[in-house]
C-alpha cells in the first residue's frame, strides 16, 4: 500500500487549485517566447537572442538579463509571487509549495531502456531503467546524479542492482546529460526534481510496493539527503555512500581554507560537463533522433560558473552555503538511512559522520565507518550489511547469506576491480535462515547500528591491502557515548605528556617555525583517481623539512588506547604576520621505528571564532563568517582549536602518539590548499602553565584490540615511513 498521509493528501488538493491559477503552468509569451516558472526561478526559451528583458513585480524591475545564443534566460533566487516579463503575467511557485497530485505522476509511464520524467515545472529529466531477470513487479532503486547514470551504455551499477534482484532507474539532474533545465551544483529545485522522479517511478505498475529506495556513491550519495529531505511519500529509504555533511567545512573550506586539490577541480569538471553535450554521450542519441535530449541542451548558456561561486564565497554566507549544507536539513529525513564513509577519504574527506547525530528524523539510522579511501564504502567488510539493508528495507524481503551466489560473486567482483586483490571472500554476516521477514528485519534492529572497522586492508590470512578489517566494533549511537576527552600536553621540548606543563612562560621558550607551504610537495599522491584504490598505492608521505613546522610525540603508551571520533588540537600561537594557515597531523610511532598516518585538520587561524553551541571538547566548531575574522594580534599569544576530522585508529600498548603542525600542505591524497596566507611567516606555539597547548582526543575504552600490530604498509589509505627518531 502506498505511504499517503493527510498532510500529503491535503498538499495534493491544494497543488490542484494551483493548477488553474494563470501563469504557473508554462505559457506562450505574447512577446513570442515561453515562460517555465519553477521553484523559485524562472526560464525565458525560445527568445531571440540578444533581447534585454526586465523581471517586474508591482511595478519594480527585480532582475534583468539578456538572453542568449540559445535563446534562453533564467532568472534564479525570485521569492514566489505575480511578476510579469514584456507584458506577459506569471506566477512563480516557492521552494516549499505543495506537490502535484497523484495523477501527474500516475500519467507518466516509464518502460525498459531509455525514458523521460516529466517533473512539476515541465523540465524533463532523462532516465534509463533496468530489469533484472524475471516477472515484476521488482524492488526499485533509483540513482540520481549530475553524473551519467541515464547514459545507456553506463552499465556497471545498473547490473550490479539488477544481479541483487532490483530493478535500476538512473537519472539525470536537471542540466547534465540529455535532462533539461540549467544546472547549478545541489541547488534547491534539484531536490524537488528527485521528488518527482520518486514519485513517478514508485507509481509505475513494474515497482514493487509502489516505494523505491535511492542508492548511489559519492555525488549520487550525497543527492540522496537532498532528495529525502523533501520527504516523498513513497521513498523506502536511502543509502548515501562517501558523502559530506557540511559541504564548507568538510571538503571546499576545511578550517577556512580553500581546498584547491580536489574540490576546485571537482566544480571545474561539474561546469564542463554541464555545458551543451559536455558528456559526450549526449551527442550519440541526438544523432540518433531524440529531439528532446537536442532540445534540452539549449539552456545549458545559462548555467552559473560553480567554480566561481566557491573561490568568490571564502567565507561562510547562508545565502550560498546554507543550499549545500546538508546537516541543515538531515532531521527532515523520515525515512531509514544506511550511510557508509571512510576516515581518510581522499575525494569528499571522511567528515560525513558528524551528520549522524542530526538524522533526528529518521526511524532508524546505520553506519559503517572504516579507514580508507573513497570506495571502501563498497569494500567486502560493508557490502553485506548495505545488501541486507536494502532487502529489508526495499526489497522487504529475508536477506540472503554472504556466501550466496550472486551477492558473494558481486562483492568479490567489485572487489577485484576496485583493488587489483583476487581470491577474496565475503566475510560471513549475521544468518537470517529459517527466520520470516519480520523477524530478519527484527533481528537487524536488534543490533547496534553504528559499526567501525578498524584496521582495513590488514584481515588475517588475507593478503595485504584487501578491503577487509582485521575487527569490528559496534556502538549504540555517533558520537559514541562511552567515548572520553583524553588530553596530552604539548611540552617545550617536543614531548606530549599526560598532564599540563607548571613551568611559567618566563621559564620555558615558545617553539617556532616557518611557514613554508611549498617545502612539501602539495599532496600525498598524485596518481590517478582509480590508482589509488588499488591495495598498495605508491604514497609519497615525506617528514616536515627542518625549521617549516614542529612536532610532539608521547612517551610509549602504557595500555592499548582506541580513539574514535574527531579530535582537536588547542594550540596557543603568536606569528610575525597577521594570520597563518595551520595543518596538524596526528599518526601513530610504534616501537619498531614506523610511523603510520592517522588523521589531519585545517584551520586559518583569521576563522578561530568558535561556535560555541555546537563546540564540545573534542571538535572545535568555527563560525567561518566574515563578521567573526580575526587578524591574529601582534606580540600576543592567542588560543586557536583546530579539528582533526574523524577517525578511528588502536594505538597498541609501547606505541607513541605524534602530532605535527605546519602550513597546510603533504599531508594527504589529492588535496591540496590555497594558502595565501601561508608565506613564509614565523609561527611561535606556547607550550607553559599558562597557556596549555594540547592535543585531545575521544578514547572509547572496553575495545579489544588484537595484540600484534598488522604491517603498516598493509592499511588502506594509511601510508607508513620510517621515523627518524
Amino acid at each position: 500500500m502506498r505511504r499517503t498521509s493527510r498532510a500529503a493528501l491535503a498538499a495534493a488538493t491544494l497543488f490542484a487549485g494551483l493548477l488553474t491559477a494563470p501563469g504557473l503552468a508554462q505559457a506562450d509569451d505574447p512577446a513570442g517566447f515561453t515562460l517555465r516558472p519553477g521553484a523559485n526561478q524562472l526560464y525565458v526559451l525560445d527568445a531571440t537572442p540578444g533581447t534585454a528583458l526586465d523581471l517586474v513585480q508591482d511595478g519594480a524591475v527585480v532582475q534583468s538579463g539578456t538572453v542568449d545564443a540559445a535563446g534562453s534566460l533564467v532568472w534564479r533566487e525570485v521569492d514566489a509571487g505575480e511578476y510579469s516579463v514584456a507584458g506577459s503575467n506569471v506566477t512563480v511557485p516557492d521552494f516549499d509549495d505543495p506537490a502535484p497530485p497523484q495523477s501527474f505522476y500516475d500519467g507518466q509511464s516509464l518502460d525498459e531502456g531509455f525514458n523521460y520524467i516529466t517533473a512539476r515545472d515541465g523540465t524533463t529529466l532523462s532516465a534509463n531503467v533496468w530489469f533484472p531477470p524475471g516477472e515484476g513487479p521488482f524492488p526499485t532503486v533509483v540513482e540520481y546524479s549530475g553524473y551519467s547514470p541515464s547514459d545507456p551504455g553506463e552499465t556497471t551499477f545498473a547490473q550490479l542492482y539488477n544481479a541483487l534482484g532490483f530493478a535500476y532507474v538512473g537519472v539525470n539532474i536537471r542540466g547534465t546529460g540529455c535532462s533539461g533545465g540549467s544546472f547549478l551544483n545541489f541547488e534547491p529545485i534539484q531536490s524537488l526534481d528527485g521528488y518527482d522522479v520518486i514519485e513517478t517511478v514508485a507509481a509505475q505498475p513494474w515497482a514493487k510496493y509502489h516505494e523505491v529506495g535511492m542508492v548511489g556513491i559519492s555525488y549520487p550519495g550525497i543527492t540522496q539527503l537532498y532528495v529525502a529531505r523533501t520527504q516523498p511519500p513513497h521513498l523506502s529509504a536511502i543509502t548515501p555512500l562517501s558523502v559530506i555533511d557540511d559541504t564548507y567545512r568538510s571538503t571546499l573550506y576545511p578550517g577556512g581554507v580553500l581546498n584547491t586539490g580536489f574540490a576546485v577541480p571537482w566544480a571545474k569538471e561539474r561546469a564542463e560537463q554541464s555545458a551543451p553535450f559536455g558528456q559526450g554521450w549526449e551527442q550519440g542519441r541526438v544523432d540518433a533522433g531524440d529531439t528532446t535530449c537536442a532540445a534540452n541542451q539549449e539552456v545549458r548558456l545559462q548555467n552559473p560558473d560553480p567554480l566561481a561561486l566557491v573561490t568568490d564565497n571564502p567565507f561562510y554566507g547562508a545565502r550560498y552555503y546554507d543550499m549545500v549544507n546538508p546537516t541543515l536539513f538531515a532531521d527532515r529525513i523520515d525515512v531509514p538511512v544506511f550511510l557508509a564513509a571512510a576516515w581518510q577519504d581522499e575525494q569528499t574527506g571522511g567528515h560525513s559522520p558528524e551528520i549522524l547525530d542530526e538524522l533526528t528524523g529518521s526511524p532508524h539510522v546505520y553506519a559503517s565507518l572504516v579507514n580508507g579511501s573513497h570506495t571502501e564504502s563498497l569494500s567486502l567488510g560493508i557490502l553485506g550489511r548495505y545488501a541486507d539493508f536494502l532487502d529489508l528495507y526495499v526489497a522487504r524481503r529475508v536477506p540472503a547469506p554472504n556466501d550466496a551466489f550472486p551477492r558473494s560473486f558481486i562483492a568479490t567482483t567489485l572487489a577485484k576491480s576496485l583493488t587489483g586483490v583476487d581470491g577474496l571472500a565475503m566475510p560471513p554476516g549475521p544468518s537470517y535462515a529459517g527466520m520470516t521477514f519480520e523477524q530478519a528485519l527484527a533481528s537487524f534492529e536488534s543490533r547496534d547500528p553504528i559499526q567501525v572497522l578498524f584496521e582495513e586492508g590488514a584481515a588475517d590470512g588475507q593478503p595485504s591491502g584487501s578491503p577487509l578489517p582485521r575487527f569490528v566494533e559496534s556502538f549504540p549511537a555517533w558520537p559514541v557515548p562511552r567515548a572520553k576527552a583524553t588530553a596530552w600536553y604539548l611540552g617545550g621540548r617536543g614531548e606530549l605528556r599526560g598532564r599540563p606543563l607548571t613551568q611559567a612562560a618566563k621559564d620555558l621558550s615558545a617553539r617556532s617555525y616557518r611557514a613554508r607551504p611549498k617545502a612539501l610537495p602539495a599532496t600525498t599522491y598524485s596518481g590517478s583517481n582509480s590508482g589509488i584504490w588499488q591495495a598498495h598505492p605508491e604514497y609519497d608521505w615525506r617528514q616536515i623539512p627542518a625549521r617549516t613546522g614542529l612536532g610532539w610525540i608521547s612517551r610509549p603508551l602504557k595500555k592499548d588506547t582506541v580513539a574514535v571520533g574527531t579530535g582537536s588540537v588547542d594550540l596557543w600561537i603568536r606569528s610575525n604576520a597577521d594570520d597563518t594557515d595551520l595543518e596538524v597531523t596526528l599518526s601513530e610511532v610504534r616501537p619498531n621505528g614506523t610511523e603510520i598516518y592517522v588523521q589531519s585538520g585545517w584551520l586559518r587561524a583569521g576563522h578561530r571564532a568558535l561556535d560555541l553551541d555546537e563546540s564540545t571538547p573534542i571538535r572545535p566548531v568555527h563560525t567561518d563568517l566574515e563578521a567573526d575574522y580575526r587578524p591574529l594580534p601582534a606580540d600576543t599569544f592567542t588560543k586557536v582549536r583546530v579539528e582533526l576530522f574523524p577517525f578511528a585508529q588502536p594505538f597498541r600498548k609501547g606505541s607513541r602518539l605524534r602530532i605535527t603542525v605546519d602550513a597546510p600542505g603533504g599531508a594527504r591524497p589529492l588535496w591540496d590548499f590555497d594558502t595565501t596566507i601561508a608565506g613564509g611567516e614565523r609561527v611561535w606555539i606556547a607550550t607553559d602553565r599558562t597557556h596549555r597547548s594540547r592535543l585531545v582526543l575521544p578514547v572509547v575504552p572496553g575495545v579489544d584490540v588484537p595484540r600484534k600490530a598488522p604491517p603498516c604498509a598493509s592499511l588502506r589509505s594509511q601510508p607508513c615511513r620510517k621515523f627518524p627518531g
